[in-house]
């Protein structure tokens, strides 16, 4: 029997893990709005489904932006059952003596702030439609668990993240609405490129790191999106097996 389409937004949907679920999502027959701040490859990812995938450039950490592209989801489609809040950024390895505030900002704006923005708006629309509900799933990190060094920012906002799914898996219990997290450690994309040359160790050392098949990850998301809404998976880890995350060192 074929899957009843949804109404789905990815954020960060134009590369990497964002662009993977969102393909996956438009494979299985869902409409996808893809957002992200660059319009190119949120075109690209369009132009692959016609008539199913919306672009929308979307900058999360502006609440004109982000209300811009909710006022669209409900003209073109009237209800959203799905949010991936997908959309991150990271700093270079910075002690936090050498951080300025700017450079916190941003990443607070864009990890912790732009995943509220785009969940209040979720919300909004998920009460009020009918049938009442949704999903959200937030993209954690396994720094949502464990700080790499001089990683403060970024590590701040995945933690924070942790306490807006449990929140957001609370306050949406009444409506239908189930919120959950994936926590990914070392996916193969753009932004880990550098684990295989090496990256900084807490005891000071650079050593090489082992990297994950994104698609796996993307694969990890789905299920956690096909799930019925009776049914959620608050907290998934998926990451290298061989990755220093579980114990010292």
């Amino acid at each position: 029997m074929k899957a009843e389409a949804r109404i789905a937004l990815v954020t960060g949907g134009g590369s990497g893990i964002g662009r993977l679920v969102a393909m996956g999502l438009l494979a299985r027959g869902d409409r996808v709005i893809v957002a992200g701040r660059r319009p190119e490859p949120l075109e690209e990812v369009a132009a692959k489904f016609p008539g199913q995938a919306l672009a929308v450039p979307t900058d999360v950490a502006d609440p004109d932006s982000v209300r811009a592209m909710f006022r669209t989801i409900e003209t073109e489609y009237d209800r959203l059952d799905l949010l991936f809040n997908n959309a991150g950024i990271g700093l270079a390895v910075t002690p936090i003596e050498d951080m300025t505030l700017e450079e916190w900002q941003a990443v607070v704006d864009v990890n912790l702030t732009g995943a509220f923005l785009c969940a209040r708006e979720a919300f909004r629309i998920m009460k009020n439609q009918k049938p009442q509900g949704g999903r959200i799933i937030n993209n954690g990190s396994v720094s949502a668990q464990v700080a790499r060094p001089h990683s403060v920012a970024y590590t701040a906002t995945k933690h924070a993240v942790t306490g807006l799914t449990k929140s957001l898996a609370l306050d949406g219990r009444a409506f239908n609405i189930a919120c959950g997290q994936i926590d990914i450690g070392n996916a193969d994309t753009p932004l880990t490129a550098s684990m295989s040359k090496g990256v900084l160790q807490p005891d000071g050392s650079i050593r090489p790191e082992p990297t994950i098949d994104a698609s796996k990850v993307a694969d990890a998301v789905l299920y956690m999106a096909n799930l019925p809404l009776d049914i959620n998976v608050l907290t998934m880890t998926v990451m290298a097996t061989q990755m220093p995350l579980v114990g010292r060192g």
